[in-house]
């Protein structure tokens, strides 16, 4: 099977995200399981310790190579979780931050998965694009229960991809939309007309 880059930008309320999106013939409830069953992980990504519900967790991906027991290891925030449509997790100390969310969705029998992590100006998209690809097409092959990719298909094959996406612009929030309105509204609009109107018939008289 040939595989392709897929990760694409999204802005989104707190900032820019790279996006990558998965469908799954399973119920929602299935597919939210393969993402935080600690059991599940092991499959595909990797395993946590520690409680989600108390927020004391600390997580390891297992593909990566060359950890001996103790290593490994990062923390991880859970900022907000709503099974089993969405969480939004922060993960690692301050140099190997990450701030990752998953989106699903499910109709007629599939689930629509939306998994991202945040940009800042520090991330290396080019190689943690490729990255997640492989790991989500690991997720998709763990529950397919086929051959897992190998990483040297999505490295360095898939940098180009990444270093050509384009940036999407953003989308002004409702406060800035407000203040767009009123500094080039119909009401400033108005404002200059009767701005012009006085200036026209009279000189203004200082107060």
């Amino acid at each position: 099977m040939s595989v392709k880059p897929t990760g694409h930008y999204q802005q989104r309320a707190d900032g820019l995200y790279l996006e990558f999106d998965r469908l799954f013939h399973a119920p929602i409830e299935d597919v939210w399981y393969s993402l935080t069953n600690r059991n599940a992980m092991k499959q595909w990504v990797g395993t946590y310790t520690g409680s989600p519900a108390t927020g004391a967790v600390k997580f390891r991906m297992n593909a990566e190579e060359g950890y001996a027991e103790d290593e490994g290891w990062e923390p991880v925030s859970i900022l907000f979780c709503d099974p089993p449509h969405h969480f939004v997790v922060d993960t690692g100390g301050d140099a190997q931050h990450m701030r990752l969310l998953a989106n699903l969705t499910e109709q007629g029998g599939l689930t629509a998965m939306t998994f991202g992590q945040r940009i800042y100006p520090q991330t290396d998209v080019a190689s943690m694009g490729p990255g997640w690809d492989y790991y989500l097409d690991r997720l998709v092959a763990a529950r397919a229960h086929a051959p897992m990719p190998e990483w040297d298909t999505y490295f360095p094959a898939f940098k180009r991809h990444y270093q050509d996406l384009t940036v999407p612009p953003r989308k002004p929030t409702p406060s800035e939309r407000e203040l767009e309105e009123t500094d080039d509204g119909p009401a400033a609009e108005g404002l200059t007309a009767m701005g012009t109107v006085g200036e026209a018939s009279a000189p203004a008289t200082p107060a």
